[in-house]
């Protein structure tokens, strides 16, 4: 399993990894890399070990929540669900074998498990399940759409400094944007999705990393058109 989510994780970025350097022990990542330039997003969200962080045996758990304001409900009803990531060691110190609860009761959507995994699986779980629903609510190719979120986050994707609370302290962290679809020629096509903007929050002072992701549109009265969100649970036991 770790080879196939491997696999999607690269189609969906299709960007080389960053050589990585050693910073000194007393230099948080965020503050030595804000010395040179932002990293890369793809960097950033799907290269970095981000399981090292993370104690064997712990439970990561995710808050998800999609609604929409489309006439008809083509989405769905809203949905306000967790994912939960349950941890065991992995080959390697920075490795975990992962099994995942995504979603509860008739919600349930199989996923997992994963071997030997650096990653966190729950960024390719989140965006895997939202090009479906986009998809199908589309009736658009699913690769055209993976594809032009590829671009946008190797090519557009905005990388800025910011702060979290975590462990009742402000910690570092980067804010990842990118609006894919803006300017797509086939945007009218896309029942006022096009603006479609994602936004990643990410701290290697976080277990796992991932602080949110958002998948976010509105029409131009303000309507929700989707907001579909994902935010990690420091309080879950």
């Amino acid at each position: 399993m770790k080879d196939l989510v491997t696999a999607a994780i690269l189609a969906l970025t299709a960007a080389p990894a960053l050589a990585q350097g050693t910073p000194p022990a007393a230099a948080p990542a965020v503050q030595q890399a804000k010395a040179d330039a932002a990293p890369a997003a793809a960097d950033l969200l799907f290269e970095r070990p981000q399981m090292r962080n993370t104690a064997p045996g712990a439970t990561l758990t995710y808050d998800y929540l999609r609604r929409s304001g489309i006439l008809k409900g083509p989405f769905g009803p809203p949905l306000n669900d967790a994912i939960k990531l349950r941890l065991e060691p992995g080959r390697t110190a920075d490795e975990r074998n992962i099994s995942v609860e995504m979603f509860s009761g008739q919600n349930r959507f199989p996923a997992g498990p994963f071997e030997d995994m650096p990653g966190n699986p729950v960024m390719s779980l989140f965006l895997e399940h939202h090009l479906k629903n986009l998809a199908r609510v589309l009736e658009a190719n699913p690769r055209y759409l993976k594809n032009a979120i590829r671009k946008g986050l190797r090519d557009g994707a905005t990388v800025t400094p910011t702060k979290v609370r975590f462990n009742g302290r402000e910690v570092d962290a980067w804010r990842i944007e990118a609006k894919p679809f803006e300017g797509d020629k086939l945007a009218e096509r896309m029942r006022g999705l096009s603006n479609l903007t994602y936004t990643f929050v990410t701290s290697p002072e976080v277990p796992g990393e991932v602080v949110s992701i958002e998948a976010q549109s509105k029409n131009a009265e303000g309507g929700e058109l989707l907001e579909e969100r994902l935010s990690y649970d420091q309080n879950a036991g």
